[in-house]
């Protein structure tokens, strides 16, 4: 696992968005799993940015959402699908067809998840996954217990999840269910990318790179992937205990290898 502190923010970002410019450039058909939130904003509105003023191309790219809550349509103010489509596809290039989401309001819902996992194979395996970090640990709605064997399904989200999604809905209750793509699913992607930041996650960002592997903080489970890269901003790397470490890992990249 790789990880880089940087001074704000703005700053992780901008980094995980050059990150991923690179890898469209290199690879224009590729396939993206995309978390929603306020963690991912500034990188989309950086790749909306690209796309405008030098030409970065999602035309022939691909993109799943990473989850949806259960029994909320599509145009809702807190379906994930929408945000997604608001912050970054309709200002791209990206085709809508290709513009994935797990169906939250289908009949059958676990016939519904294993369509998403397939609709993921069908493209190829996700060649990037960006990722939130949540307060618990959680990444995608995978919760704390979450195995970490597990693909698309429906979870139960805990109370601190919905409580930190409250304002998409307004006096509306935060649904109590959501799909979300596994942990295996995140692991089987070539690269993943997490970014977090602010001292409300700090305690989080220790225990992913730092402690054991654990249901508990599902996060951890980046520890196995081979191509991992953390951006933390100051005020979430405030309890790692190996800064300085990562820090000189950093400046000693090889110009091969540097990506900022």
């Amino acid at each position: 696992m790789e990880v880089i502190v940087l001074a704000s923010p703005e700053e992780v970002c901008l980094r995980a968005a050059r990150i991923a410019a690179r890898l469209i450039r290199a690879k224009p058909d590729a396939s993206l799993g995309l978390p929603t939130g306020n963690t991912p904003r500034g990188v989309y509105a950086e790749l909306v940015r690209l796309h405008r003023a030098e030409g970065l191309s999602f035309a022939r790219a691909s993109a799943f959402g990473l989850d949806e809550y259960v029994g909320v349509g599509p145009d809702h103010p807190g379906a994930f699908r929408r945000t997604l489509h608001e912050t970054l596809v309709r200002q791209v290039d990206l085709p809508p067809e290709r513009a994935h989401s797990p169906d939250g309001r289908a009949a059958d819902l676990p016939a519904a998840c294993a369509r998403y996992e397939g609709e993921i194979a069908s493209a190829g395996g996700l060649d990037l996954v960006v990722l939130g970090l949540g307060t618990d640990g959680h990444i995608a709605f995978n919760e704390p217990t979450s195995s970490l064997g597990s693909r698309t399904r429906i979870k139960t989200l805990a109370d601190e999840t919905r409580a930190a999604n409250q304002a998409a809905f307004g006096a509306e209750p935060v649904p109590r269910h959501a799909i979300t793509v596994g942990i295996a699913t995140i692991l089987a992607a070539r690269r993943c990318l997490l970014l977090a930041f602010g001292p409300s996650k700090a305690i989080a960002v220790a225990g992913m790179v730092e402690g054991p592997l654990t249901a508990m903080v599902p996060a951890s489970a980046l520890q196995l992937h081979p191509h991992a890269t953390v951006l933390v901003d100051e005020a979430a790397a405030t309890g790692l205990a190996l800064r300085a470490y990562y820090d000189a890992v950093a400046a000693a990249k090889p110009a091969w290898q540097r990506e900022d």
